[in-house]
């Protein structure tokens, strides 16, 4: 309509206009102009249907004058005057022009209300549309519930029930007798029950019963009625037992064989709705697993990192790990959850852990105690099934067979690594981590089997350990207990279950494991004991629940899916279970596991701010220890203080090369000296000064010089430079030792670093070849240059003799005892044997003087004179007291002599350029001191290069090396670092450690408390 206002009609034929404009428009108010042409417009539409063909517009007309445009359009100044055409509504009759305009309105409001009828019905679309595609939507979160169609009845099942449940009710209702007749009976059945018990007196039981309850029915609904015939056979089908069991026993068997029938199809079905059940649920368990994997694998490889690093059951578990270390004189003890696996030995503790675990991860033996030590396992779920020993990074694929394999031989090879000597089973606790999709989180704790008696090759007290040992995980009053008995063995042979019932006497927090139940069932099949075992009837231990298990076929073989697969079909046909001994929540390792896990969260989240609280006030008191015995000192723990040390090390190695080259040659130089003068004296000069001549005395010098450096010389010089290298280096520590911040806390760790690096240690090979070519032609050059060289000869000269003279002067003091003023002065005496030596003395002396040259020993002759000589003195005393007392009166007379040529030497260079031919001056000792200094000169320089360029940095290397073994023993540095200081700063240190690890797990703990909600 609003579009034939608007003027979009059809195509419309000329007649049927021309037709319609003649008889609607009235003569009298228009006149058509003879000249006016009536057509329609093709340019409004392409409407194929003409107007004349339509009924319904056969009243209208399109109408076009050119004449009277201006006059027929001015009552609608909507319509512009300009159009080309006209287009009016034209009603069969007479039409004046003003009535045009109410029309006009009216279909103009007309089709304003259609555009608003449109919008709605578009709007109501349009939303239809977007609530279809929301509930689709919605339809996929919704879990698929068409596998329950086949356990629901059909409808025409439930109307069957219930044409028979309204046959049943009106039965009952015309059985029923009228309201008020059992008030009526009351009395006469009150005097007929008196009189019955008055007549009977003795007789059966079942018989008194069943004639008291037929009169008692007799009298009270009537023998003669139709209501008393169907109210009997109703008592009678109540009371009566079936045909055949004897109508005066009530003990006998009331149910029909169609009951037994139908109550064994009733169980049939719940066992099979429970395994599709079931299996339903490990579908859904396994996309969950799956999806998880894969989540966590996307992770993985875009890098993204979550908020929590670790989870919840790693954080818990380096807790645990945390507080097994720990040891504290506050004695704050670990009270933390853990599932602590007992039973005896071969009941099946390690299997049920590996169907817990999902794979075989411990070593197995026949009949032989495999466990010898504590095992803690904590499961935790992630994207591969992989284990992982705490102290090692190596991952083991439980999907393999060959890493299998390894992990149980590595925790074999681990439990007999802990056993010491002599020993059956330790108590060092092995840890590892299990991984893998859908496993509960939970910390388990594997110990060995309890024993009842000890073979031959057990230690004599492993029966003891293995209790003492359970005790003492079972001691925690947190630890959930995992009591494992063997189904296939009598209840009278269990240990394991007076020892729980010992330590959880109230059964708060242990769980009731039966396994091998098939063999159970096969050979020692007795319902009712088995039902008491899992009702906690037979056994004295209480528990907060009991399953029955099976965790193989004996077959060790077997993987953890075939066993589970038997599992299943095990109880899928038992006849414990057919017989309502086992109920399905108590059956089952995947039920045991998830139960356990619930268990152990429960008691986690209940103790653990507990545990909290308490290391929180021990930290307490460690504080205020520290805080009132070392008020200015930081709390360096042993590490801290290790590394401390290694500072101070590394700070000597730097001083010690910052030693000047002066300073290494005068160290090395006395150190030489001191070390080869002896050699020198007692080998070179004192032999060679016996010579007659000068020619003889420099001829000896040149051999045995030669000979010392081709063999000896060499390898005491690197000795010797290698002391010195320590002397020097324990200089330093020394120096710094006497530093006012010195701590002496570290003398002892020093002190082991040094002589373990010094030990280290090895000189250059290669060094002491060439010092022996240096040393050689420094020692065959006899040419003084100059006057300074011969002036240093005869000083270095002086200097040495004079020492070995005062040395030996000292000697032969101590020899012959106080002098004569000591004596007098303080009161000193001389001993017999004192006197004798100084007797001997004088009479040596009188042989040297009148013999200046004397040989270096004493002749047989020489001997006996003195030895007689002694003897008119009184003085008895045998050849080798003399040959001693000679040794050092002779090496006096000597060095004194010495001493007079290198002062006669002084002015004797001139002398020695000229051959000493005419003087009469024999100089060759000083040229021998002058050879021996120069050799000491070259020696040391060498020493000093080989030192600063090699030796002092491979000395670093070495003390970097042993420091880096130190820090990596912690046993050398519990011995190494002592005292309450280092003591108090390492527990101190654990308990902020495990205190901050607790409010981190608690924290996490919280927060998924807050998603879950």
């Amino acid at each position: 309509m609003n579009r034939l206002v608007a003027g979009h009609f059809g195509s419309y034929c000329e007649n049927c206009l021309r037709s319609a404009s003649r008889g609607l428009i009235p003569k009298r108010k228009c006149k058509v102009d003879s000249h006016a042409k009536w057509s329609y417009l093709p340019n409004f539409g392409t409407r194929s249907r003409s107007l004349h063909a339509d009924r319904n517009v056969s009243s209208l007309a399109l109408v076009r004058c050119r004449s009277f445009q201006g006059a027929l359009l001015s009552p609608y100044p909507r319509i512009s005057p300009l159009r080309s055409s006209l287009l009016l509504y034209v009603y069969p009759g007479r039409i004046h022009v003003r009535e045009l305009g109410s029309v006009g309105r009216l279909i103009g409001g007309l089709g304003r209300f259609l555009r608003l009828r449109y919008l709605i019905l578009t709007s109501a679309v349009g939303g239809g549309v977007t609530l279809s595609r929301t509930i689709d939507s919605w339809k996929q979160y919704i879990p698929d519930l068409g596998w329950m169609k086949e356990y629901l009845p059909e409808s025409e099942t439930l109307e069957r029930y219930e044409e028979r449940w309204r046959q049943l009710r009106g039965r009952v209702r015309e059985a029923l007798p009228e309201k008020g007749w059992l008030k009526e009976k009351l009395p006469a059945l009150r005097q007929s029950m008196a009189d019955y018990l008055e007549e009977v007196k003795t007789g059966d039981l079942a018989s008194f019963l069943v004639d008291g309850v037929n009169k008692a029915t007799a009298i009270v609904v009537g023998p003669s009625s139709t209501d008393a015939g169907i109210a009997m056979n109703t008592v009678a089908t109540v009371t009566s037992p079936p045909a055949g069991s004897g109508s005066s026993s009530l003990s006998g068997e009331y149910r029909t064989s169609q009951d037994k029938q139908r109550l064994e199809q009733i169980q049939e079905e719940m066992m099979q709705v429970q395994i599709r059940y079931q299996k339903e649920i490990d579908r859904l368990e396994k996309e969950n697993r799956e999806l998880r994997k894969q989540l966590l694998l996307k992770d993985k490889k875009t890098g993204r990192k979550r908020a929590m690093k670790m989870s919840l059951i790693d954080m818990y578990s380096d807790v645990l790990d945390e507080l097994s270390d720990y040891d504290s004189s506050y004695n704050t003890q670990d009270h933390l959850p853990r599932v602590v696996v007992v039973g005896d030995q071969s009941a099946g503790k390690t299997s049920v852990l590996e169907m817990i675990a999902q794979a075989r991860i411990f070593p197995r033996g026949s009949g032989e105690m495999m466990t010898r030590s504590p095992v803690k396992v904590t499961l935790s779920e992630g994207p591969y099934h992989v284990a992982q020993f705490k102290d090692s990074t190596r991952e083991f694929d439980l999907t393999k067979e060959s890493d299998l394999s390894a992990l149980r031989k590595e925790v074999e090879i681990r439990m007999k690594g802990s056993v010491s000597k002599g020993q059956t089973v330790s108590t060092e606790c092995i840890a590892m981590t299990v991984k893998g999709p859908g496993l509960q989180r939970m910390v388990l704790v594997d110990l060995p089997g309890i024993i009842s008696t000890e073979t031959t090759t057990m230690a004599p007290n492993t029966k003891e350990c293995i209790k003492k040992m359970a005790k003492t995980y079972m001691e925690n009053p947190n630890a959930i207990i995992l009591c494992i008995q063997d189904g296939s063995l009598d209840a009278e042979r269990s240990n394991v279950t007076d020892v729980v019932n010992t330590m959880d006497p109230g059964g708060k927090r242990t769980i009731f494991v039966l396994t091998k139940v098939d063999l159970a069932e096969s050979s020692l099949y007795n319902p009712d004991r088995i039902k008491q075992i899992l009702e906690g009837k037979l056994f004295p231990m209480k528990a907060l629940g009991y399953f029955a298990v099976v965790t193989g076929k004996g077959n060790t073989n077997d993987s953890i899916q075939t066993i589970k697969d038997y599992e299943e079909s095990f109880f899928k046909n038992s006849r414990l279970f057919r017989e309502g001994v086992l109920k399905p929540t108590q059956m089952t390792t995947a039920n045991l596991s998830m139960a356990v896990s619930e268990v152990f969260w429960k008691m986690v989240k209940e103790s653990v701010e507990q545990q909290a609280d308490a290391f929180k006030a021990t930290r307490f008191n460690l504080e205020t220890e520290w805080k009132n015995t070392y008020p200015k000192l930081r709390e360096l723990d042993r590490e801290e203080l290790f590394e401390r040390a290694r500072g101070e090390m590394l700070d000597e190695i730097i001083n010690l090369s910052q030693l000047t080259p002066k300073q290494w040659e005068d160290a090395f130089s006395q150190a030489l000296w001191d070390k080869m003068s002896s050699y020198v004296f007692e080998n070179i000069y004192l032999p060679a000064a016996q010579a007659e001549n000068c020619g003889i005395f420099n001829t000896t010098v040149d051999i045995k010089l030669k000979q010392w450096a081709d063999k000896q010389l060499p390898r005491k010089c690197v000795e010797v430079g290698w002391e010195t290298l320590q002397n020097e280096f324990s200089k330093i520590m020394e120096k710094d030792s006497q530093k006012k911040d010195h701590d002496q806390i570290f003398d002892q760790l020093k002190k082991a670093v040094r002589d373990a690096s010094l030990t280290k240690h090895k000189w250059d090979n290669k060094a002491e070849d060439s010092l022996r070519v240096m040393q050689i032609n420094t020692l065959e050059d006899r040419s003084v240059t100059d006057k300074q060289a011969w002036d240093a000869a005869i000083k270095f000269m002086e200097e040495t003799v004079n020492d070995k003279l005062k040395q030996t002067t000292e000697v032969i003091k101590e020899l012959t005892g106080p002098s004569t003023r000591e004596q007098w002065m303080y009161w000193k005496y001389r001993s017999p044997q004192q006197i004798d030596r100084l007797s001997t003395i004088r009479e040596l002396d009188k042989l040297l003087n009148s013999e200046d040259n004397h040989k270096l020993s004493l002749s047989s002759d020489e001997l006996t004179t003195v030895r007689r000589n002694l003897q008119t003195q009184g003085v008895e005393v045998d050849n080798e007291f003399i040959r001693e007392t000679w040794y050092y009166v002779f090496r006096e007379h000597f060095f004194l002599k010495a001493m007079d040529t290198a002062h006669q030497c002084k002015k004797g260079f001139y002398y020695y350029q000229r051959g000493f031919s005419d003087s009469g001056l024999d100089c060759n000792d000083v040229v021998l001191f002058w050879r021996i200094q120069r050799m000491l000169q070259v020696t040391s320089n060498a020493l000093r290069q080989q030192v600063m360029n090699n030796e002092a940095r491979r000395m670093e290397r070495n003390i970097k090396e042993v420091l880096e073994e130190f820090s990596e023993d912690k046993s050398k540095l519990v011995n190494l670092l002592t005292g309450r200081r280092v003591m108090l700063a390492e527990e101190l240190k654990r308990v902020r450690q495990i205190q901050d690890k607790l409010e981190e797990f608690i924290q996490a703990l919280n927060k998924e408390k807050q998603e879950y909600r």
